[in-house]
């Protein structure tokens, strides 16, 4: 059955971003491919930043956690001086990025460089967050009648609201309370749902989550959060049984809020 009244008890709504308010395509063919072709001059041109070598270095503490994985690319120290040295570690660092990339990791480390490769192309007007035509004025609506608004994406917190605040519809940060990502946990683990629970001060139980990943949907349920799985153009088609037994929505309109009465 698609579409389904929220239940009375449900006081915020925490969503997902790829797939469920923004395209996946979106996020594979425009974000990823942007990081894709701009790493190595951003790489270079911020080389000698602090962020940027925090960056590299929580990269290289996963390349080493890593280590048993095939295929995985380490990321050696600079041990002399000279454009040569450093751009023998740049090309580690990209093609270790590129190798979690090509796995689809959700590592804090490829997340957060991602996320600054990001924000350079967002000032630059190069890259604006796309968004289904039914988010924001559903969200508009949902705020209206008191419920509060959260986002848990595997992509940096610093990503999710940079593609929200330079967004196809404008800047739309503030219709947001909070913003989760894997720092909290897993999103395939119940104890993150858990976690967010506590931090935003209810009980699981008065949370709805909306995500596209099955996955993602059996954890939370698994934590007593209420869930609906969204059906979106280009996400993965869903068997039968999950048809079935998840709640589905198509679109935000498809979320009925109970009666205030």
């Amino acid at each position: 059955m698609v579409g389904f009244t929220v239940p009375a008890g449900v006081a915020a709504i925490l969503l997902d971003i790829e797939g469920t308010t923004t395209p996946i395509a979106f996020v594979k063919d425009t974000l990823f491919s942007y990081v894709k072709d701009n790493i190595r001059d951003y790489l270079r041109t911020h080389w000698e930043d602090e962020e940027c070598q925090q960056d590299v270095g929580l990269l290289r503490k996963q390349a080493d956690e890593d280590s048993h994985m095939d295929g995985v690319v380490p990321i050696p120290l600079e041990t002399r001086d000279g454009e040569e040295e450093i751009e023998r570690v740049i090309q580690a660092v990209i093609d270790n990025v590129h190798w979690q990339m090509s796995l689809d990791r959700k590592t804090t480390a490829l997340k957060q460089l991602q996320g600054h490769i990001w924000r350079a192309g967002y000032a630059s007007g190069s890259l604006k967050g796309e968004l289904f035509e039914d988010v924001v004025p559903a969200i508009r609506k949902w705020r209206e009648r008191g419920m509060k608004i959260y986002v848990y994406s595997s992509g940096s917190v610093e990503a999710q609201k940079l593609l929200f605040e330079h967004s196809t519809k404008g800047d739309i940060l503030e219709l947001f309370n909070g913003h989760f990502d894997t720092k909290i946990g897993s999103k395939v683990d119940s104890e993150s749902y858990q976690r967010i629970a506590a931090s935003i001060g209810c009980s699981p139980n008065n949370l709805l989550f909306l995500t596209d990943v099955t996955r993602e949907a059996d954890a939370a349920e698994e934590a007593d959060v209420h869930v609906a799985v969204v059906i979106r153009p280009g996400n993965a088609g869903l068997t039968d049984d999950e048809k079935s037994y998840y709640r589905l929505i198509t679109s935000f309109d498809e979320l009925f809020l109970p009666s205030s009465t």
